[in-house]
């Protein structure tokens, strides 16, 4: 059986450790999903890119495939 853990991701897919600058310092955390596993983007370029709204939904163990930005129309004015 052939093992992966780049480190950040684990091949089973249900672990993930993240490194994040919040404006003093690094900070890492650690996630385990306890009945899922993390749905990965493709890497493209040795990135893989998501936006906010698909990060969080990732860390949440969501898929983040089925997140699309809403598009809010300009309110109109009342007469």
């Amino acid at each position: 059986m052939v093992h992966r853990d780049d480190g950040f991701r684990r091949w089973r897919a249900d672990r993930l450790k993240l490194l994040f600058w919040d404006g003093t310092g690094l900070v890492m955390a650690y996630k385990r999903l306890e009945e899922t596993t993390f749905t990965w983007p493709a890497i493209r370029d040795g990135l893989m890119s998501l936006n906010h709204a698909q990060f969080e939904a990732l860390f949440s163990g969501l898929d983040w495939c089925k997140v699309k930005a809403l598009t809010a129309r300009p309110p109109t004015v009342a007469e």
